[in-house]
């Protein structure tokens, strides 16, 4: 079954409402690395405490600047989520 325009509409403007924050992630990435808060922050929490973890192992610091480069792509990975998710309730009735 194909969705509306509206029922369209309002996923997307799910999607805009629900999903996380660029600039708050970067924030986070930027003043809190050392907790990976911007990790937290997007749903990843098994990553974010490994990442704390290697930090001992110094490896963790280089993972903290290869996330600057992550974070759009988990942002968007995020967003398909919630866009799946809500078709697929809409689509359900």
């Amino acid at each position: 079954m194909a969705l509306s325009i509206a029922e369209l509409t309002l996923v997307e403007q799910r999607v805009t409402n629900d999903a996380p924050s660029v600039v708050v992630a970067y924030l986070l990435w930027l003043f809190l690395w050392f907790v990976s808060a911007h990790r937290f922050y997007l749903g990843r929490p098994v990553s974010a405490i490994l990442q704390i973890l290697s930090y001992f192992v110094l490896i963790g610091f280089i993972w903290v600047l290869i996330d600057a480069l992550l974070i759009p792509g988990m942002i968007h990975t995020r967003q398909d989520e919630i866009r799946r998710d809500m078709m697929r309730a809409l689509a359900r009735g």
